[in-house]
This record gives C-alpha cells, sequence and structure tokens, in this order.
C-alpha cells in the first residue's frame, strides 16, 4: 500500500491496548515509522516473556519506510528494536538518553554496527522525505520524554508520545504552555494522543510532590530499614531519592541490573550528577537499620527481579520485621495478583507494606482529564485521533476532546488506515494487524499452533498413547487431577484403546490412531471430567 498525495495514519500496535506502540505516517508514497515498542506476556500466552506488533504490513512496505523516530526510552516504545531493526533496515532517530539504552539492547544483541543509530541533540529539526520532525520535550516518568511535531505538505501532527504535565518535573525542561499555545498559533492539522489516564478526573501530580511525600514517609520510620521499589527507568524518582537519603541521613543502596545500568546511562547524559555516593547490599547490611536507603526494582511482582529475591530471602539485602517497602510506583493492570504475592510474602514477615493509596509517594506519568483539556486548549488541533489505550480509553478521550471544542475526533484501532488528509478524514481500510510472541529464541505468531495447543495442555492436560501390532499398548498422562487413582486410570485406558484398535485392526493407520486418541481421550473424561490433549504413536513395522 504506498501512499499517494495524502497523509495516512496507521497504528500496528497500542491501539486498543496499553504498551506495544508502533504507529505509522504515510505521505507521498514514503512512510515513518513512530516507536518500535513490545509488552509483557501474561497468562494468555503460556512459556511466553514478551509480545510485539505484527510488522507484516510494514515489512512489506520497507523499502517506502524512511526510518524509526523514537519518543522515549520506556519498554513499550522501543523493547521491540532489538528484535526487528536490523530486518526493517531503517535508521533509528533517538534524543541522546534514549539512544544510549538502545544501543545497549543492540549492542547486546550483536547487531549495533549493523543499525544505523542518529542520536538527536538539542532538538534540532530533521527531514525524512516529506516528513520534517521536530522534538518537543513534555514531562513523563523518563529522562527525554518527547512529543513530536511533524510536519507534512498536508499540515502538521501533534503526536504527544507518553506525556503529563509537571510544574516540578525534577529532571529535565519539558516545553512550557506559552510554546505549546505557540505550536497551536502555527497550526495543528492532528493531535494523536496518549489515552491512557481519560478517566481520571485529575491532574497526575508532580514529581515535587512524590519528593516531599517520600520525604515524609521515610521520615517516619526513623530506626528503620526503609525499601523503595519504583520503575527503574524513572530517572526524575531516583533523584528524588537521593535528594531523600541526602536529607534524612542515610546511605543509598541500590538493588537490581536495569537500576545500575539507568544510572550510568543517565549520568552519562548529565542527568543524576549529585546523587550520593552509592552502598553495595553487603555494606548497607551492615549500616544501623536507620541509616540506609535501598531502592529496589521489582515493583510489578517480576519473579526475577530483586523485590522478589528479597521477600523471598535469597537476596544480599535483607529485610526485618518493623522494616519498611514504599511502592512508589502505579500497579499496572494484569500484574495485581505478582503485586500481591509478594506485598503477602513480606506482610507475613512483619514488614510494613506502603502504597500510593496510604500515602502520596507516586504519581502518574500519563495526563488526567484536566491536562488533556489543557493540552487541547492550547494546541487547537483540527483533529483529534486518540492512541495508547484500550478501547475504552480512547472512545473516552474521542468524546472528551469533542466536549472540549475539537471540530473532529477519529476513532481508530490496530490496522485500521486512517486519512488525515485531504478532504474528508476518517478510517477507509484496514491493513493486517496481530501478536508476536517471542517464545524461547523463536518469534511466532501468537494465534499460532504452538500457543494454542499450550493453553489446551495447560487448561486439561496431555495424555501420550504409544501401541504396536501386537497388542502391547502404553498410556501415560500429564496434568490429569489422578494423584490417587492414576494406576488404575493406566490401566483402564491400556485396555481401551487395545480393544478399540483391535476392533480396527483391518483399517488404514490414520483411522487407528484416531480410534486410539478417542479411546483415551474418553477414558481420561470419565476418570477426570477433562477432556485432554492425546498423543498417539502407532509402532506399526
Amino acid at each position: 500500500m504506498i501512499p499517494g498525495k495524502e497523509l495516512l495514519f496507521c497504528a500496528l500496535g497500542g491501539s486498543g491496548e496499553i504498551g506495544m506502540n508502533v504507529n505509522l505516517y504515510g505521505c507521498q508514497g514514503k512512510w515513518l515509522m513512530v516507536d518500535l515498542g513490545m509488552t509483557f506476556s501474561g497468562n494468555e500466552y503460556p512459556g511466553v516473556d514478551l509480545v510485539f506488533a505484527d510488522l507484516e504490513f510494514i515489512e512489506n512496505e520497507r523499502a517506502n519506510l524512511l526510518g524509526i523516530v523514537l519518543t522515549h526510552a520506556h519498554e513499550d516504545h522501543i523493547g521491540a528494536v532489538p528484535y526487528f531493526a536490523e530486518e526493517l533496515g531503517v535508521p533509528l532517530y533517538a534524543t541522546p538518553f534514549t539512544a544510549k539504552l538502545v544501543a545497549a539492547k543492540l549492542e547486546e544483541a550483536g547487531i549495533l554496527d549493523d543499525v544505523e543509530l542518529h542520536v538527536v541533540d538539542d532538538l534540532e529539526n530533521f527531514q525524512l522525505g516529506p516528513f520534517g520532525i521536530r522534538y518537543v520535550p513534555l514531562a513523563h516518568s523518563i529522562a527525554e520524554g518527547n512529543a513530536l511535531l511533524i510536519e507534512t505538505p498536508y499540515g502538521r501532527i501533534f503526536h504527544t508520545g507518553d506525556w503529563k504535565l509537571d510544574d516540578e518535573p525534577q529532571i529535565g525542561t519539558p516545553a512550557t504552555a506559552a510554546e505549546l499555545t505557540a505550536i497551536g498559533d502555527e497550526g495543528v492539522l492532528a493531535l494523536v494522543c496518549d489515552s491512557t489516564n481519560v478517566f481520571n478526573p485529575e491532574p497526575s501530580g508532580s514529581e515535587g510532590d512524590v519528593y516531599r511525600g517520600l520525604l515524609d514517609e521515610v521520615k517516619k520510620h526513623k530506626g528503620r530499614r526503609v525499601l523503595v521499589t519504583t520503575f527503574a527507568s524513572n530517572v526524575a524518582r531516583l533523584q528524588t531519592l537521593g535528594d531523600v537519603a541526602k536529607k534524612t541521613g542515610r546511605q543509598l543502596c541500590v538493588a537490581g541490573r536495569s537500576l545500575d545500568r539507568i544510572i550510568q546511562t543517565g549520568q552519562s547524559c548529565g542527568y543524576l550528577k549529585d546523587l550520593p555516593e552509592l552502598v553495595d547490599p553487603d555494606t548497607a547490611m551492615d549500616l544501623p537499620r536507620g541509616d540506609v536507603l535501598i531502592v529496589a526494582t521489582g515493583g510489578q511482582g517480576e519473579p526475577r527481579a530483586a523485590l522478589a529475591r528479597i521477600s523471598e530471602g535469597n537476596h544480599p539485602v535483607k529485610l526485618d520485621k518493623g522494616d519498611v517497602v514504599l511502592f512508589s510506583s502505579r500497579q499496572i493492570p494484569g500484574n495485581e495478583i505478582q503485586i500481591g504475592r509478594i506485598q503477602n510474602r513480606l506482610a507475613e514477615q512483619g514488614v510494613v507494606v506502603v502504597t500510593d493509596r496510604q500515602s502520596p509517594i507516586h504519581v502518574s506519568g500519563h495526563p488526567g482529564r484536566p491536562e488533556l483539556e489543557a493540552l487541547y486548549s492550547w494546541i487547537r488541533p483540527q483533529i483529534l485521533l486518540p492512541v495508547h489505550g484500550e478501547i475504552r480509553h480512547m472512545k473516552e478521550q474521542a468524546r472528551l476532546g469533542i466536549a472540549s471544542g475539537v471540530p473532529k475526533a477519529i476513532f481508530q484501532k490496530n490496522g485500521d488506515l486512517v486519512r488525515l488528509a485531504p478532504d474528508h478524514p476518517g478510517k477507509f481500510g484496514e491493513v493486517r494487524s496481530g501478536r508476536l510472541v517471542l517464545d524461547g529464541d523463536i518469534i511466532a505468531p501468537a494465534d499460532g499452533e504452538a500457543i494454542i495447543m499450550r493453553r489446551r495442555i495447560a487448561f486439561n492436560g496431555v495424555v501420550s498413547v504409544a501401541a504396536d501390532r501386537k497388542g502391547h499398548v502404553e498410556v501415560s498422562a500429564i496434568g490429569l487431577p489422578l494423584d490417587e487413582d492414576y494406576a488404575d486410570f493406566v490401566e483402564e485406558a491400556k485396555r481401551d484403546v487395545a480393544d478399540a484398535l483391535n476392533r480396527a485392526k483391518k483399517a488404514d493407520r490414520e483411522s487407528r490412531s484416531e480410534v486410539a486418541r478417542l479411546a483415551a481421550r474418553r477414558a481420561a473424561t470419565r476418570w477426570s471430567g477433562k477432556k485432554p490433549q492425546v498423543q498417539v504413536l502407532l509402532l506399526e513395522d
């Protein structure tokens, strides 16, 4: 699909879900990609960690793809880069902090020399075919969160990326209301906008508020060891915790390799310069309990992260009864069970758990309704295009935009082709979209036979049958709830399969395999109520 004399938009990921952001703009025969993210797997994909957008559409069009522009360094915006950038074969563009984290990913994947990575410093304009691009700094929960102002022959696009409003951002200098109003004064065709927090009736809050909240909370726990868990990528929060440690007379210790990497990257880009000298976990454990502040990864319940291992007693950092863990992060939907499991383990040990529901120790990095309304009034777009949200978030933002005076709002989801200009803007077609998974070392379709079968096995178990022409049958099962009755089930299933094969001894191999499968499955259903997957191996030499 080659764009004509028009301006197109198509999301391959991130529209209809939170995460996995991949956005495309098409104009005068060329495509531009904004972000290349991934998401983490849940129970939907057993045995899988990472989920990607299916890029088949743009892979087929890569001869016309000019480049990939990255708004910021969160995994849902850059996480798929090391898996697809080399194959797409186009340059990457990013600001310094994002570029260093991306370069580290490319180096780890062994493809750093094979991918062209451009560092856009000082927010200078650059041109890719018909697209003129300028980074516009906005506040977010990571260093160098940026919007993109995209100039095209058919109008300007303000692509927000992830953002919020913050009067005390701690790290970086976001664009002011006057600067955003000036952009609006020059005319904006379309505002492509983050929908994540549209149901929040209040502003998201400031990192300055979090600093004061964390300072007050840590002060309450004199003589106790305090651990704070937060997103490793939140450089502003790390700066805040360094300041809190100094204010409360505590030594700062970090636990988690991703924290070490972010601190090193941040300092190389000019951030975190006045972070206090860190102490290692062993030294921290030798300090008086009230003299240490620990920062740890794992606030989303990740089983291999530092906090999970600490809660299990499998980490150099130890917590005892009366110590305190502050969850300075929001609970990402889908992670509730894992987070609750860790919090329960800590509580059982007598550790005090404090979340943002009890104390003002976290604010979101995404805009609430008042912030969205403010941005509409400054940018004054002709069209609002909600992205970065589930269907309900994007539908609600479309309603909010119209109610706030935006002339037109276009709802779209992954795979929808939207014409923004000229003539009447709206959806006019669909392209292939979907999900891929990283399954072991293989990127495979999320709806492929392997994942479907794994779900079935997880739900119902599996029975294996082996038989020969002499009437010997062996049956084994995994995942059936037959601990006490297993041996009796196996004997009955063997008899059933042998009888079925004897009756079908003159049939062809395929038919004999099917009667054996059905006999074993019926036996399993009688004994367990489950309908397992059945594998049959006929030895008929």
